[in-house]
């Protein structure tokens, strides 16, 4: 089996609108895929409805956490969308993107950056606007060649000249919140030091003792080096270990199914859920 855990769509600030990443997925042979939008599941349904047949789409989140100043990333897995406290926290961290990426327009405007708000919101169209739109914006005016390279302190990266805040939720109540909806949590990409400062090892270990399930090893964000050592930590901690292509379409250079989950560990994340379960493809139109 071929499992991909970490896919975005136009939910959120991928290119692909849900329908086409699921045949997309297909086309690249994979027989699982989970949509992990970011602190939104608007994508589930048009997804489910064009699933095609002999692929597994399994439902989920990216949820924006912070802890100790630093910016992370929550997978949720097979949880109650509809769970009232979890669906709360996710529109609180939803609607604070819209005034943060208005406020990183102002901020490239006073750079001399001819940003506008209309070109973001018409790059992150029916999307949770995010900084990849803005980054994006930048790449259509000539200030940076690609996204990644927005992502510097020049830019927008954290504490970035063009870097604006906004609510992110403790991990710790992220992992309350996913138990208490029958999901099951990954830190994603744990170690992505590119994209700045990241979280120790002595907090992984906290949140492992407080319900964590996995860690994101195997992520074009992580070397070699970096992903051993990452495995020898969960084998510590008893974490489950995932691999995922953090596909985002034409946004990122990384391909569907570039790194792949384990089936025994896709295995054990259905087997804790108990929110939501994976659903198969009937052949989707």
């Amino acid at each position: 089996m071929r499992i991909d855990l970490h896919t975005h769509s136009t939910a959120s600030d991928g290119t692909d609108a849900p329908a086409q990443l699921v045949r997309n997925a297909a086309a690249a042979g994979l027989d699982v895929v989970a949509l992990t939008d970011h602190d939104t599941t608007r994508g589930y349904a048009e997804a489910i409805g064009a699933l095609p047949e002999g692929l597994t789409l399994v439902t989920g989140a990216e949820l924006s956490c912070r802890v100790d100043g630093i910016s992370m990333h929550m997978l949720a897995y097979l949880f109650d969308p509809e769970e009232p406290a979890l669906l709360a926290e996710r529109e609180l961290v939803r609607d604070d993107r819209v005034p943060r990426a208005r406020g990183m327009v102002a901020k490239l405007n006073e750079l001399g950056v001819p940003v506008t708000w209309e070109q973001v919101l018409r790059i992150a169209g029916e999307g949770s606007v995010g900084r990849p739109h803005v980054a994006t914006a930048l790449v259509e005016l000539g200030v940076v060649p690609t996204v990644g390279d927005a992502f510097t302190e020049d830019w927008l990266a954290d504490g970035g000249r063009a870097f604006v805040e906004k609510h992110e939720t403790d991990p710790f109540e992220a992992i309350r919140l996913v138990k208490a909806a029958g999901g099951v949590t990954v830190f994603a990409h744990p170690a992505a030091s590119k994209r700045g400062r990241t979280v120790s090892e002595a907090v992984i270990a906290e949140m492992a003792a407080a319900g964590l399930d996995g860690i994101e090893v195997d992520h074009m964000d992580h070397d070699p080096d970096t992903r051993a050592r990452l495995r020898g930590l969960a084998k510590e901690l008893g974490l489950l270990t995932t691999g995922s292509s953090d596909y985002h379409g034409s946004r990122k250079t990384c391909v569907l199914g570039e790194y792949t989950t384990d089936p025994e560990v896709y295995g054990e994340i259905t087997r804790r859920a108990t929110g939501a379960f994976p659903v198969p493809g009937t052949g989707g139109v």
